[in-house]
């Protein structure tokens, strides 16, 4: 997984959080399941990189 990958997940990660607080806040439901799907898609996205990663290591390739 390259670093910008890293970052850019984190990030995703981090906006969702954000989304979805701020959406609880404002009782937004429309917000709070938008900030839940970036998170979901950002571990989704950061897990497929870490079997990535898992298989490098194992293969060396």
């Amino acid at each position: 997984m390259g670093l910008g990958d890293k970052i850019s997940n984190k990030a995703k990660e981090a906006t969702g959080k954000a989304k979805e607080k701020i959406g609880d806040a404002t009782d937004n439901e429309r917000l709070q399941a938008e900030g839940a799907a970036d998170q979901a898609v950002a571990k989704a996205k950061q897990a497929a990189e870490h079997l990535k990663d898992a298989a490098k290591d194992v293969t060396g390739r």
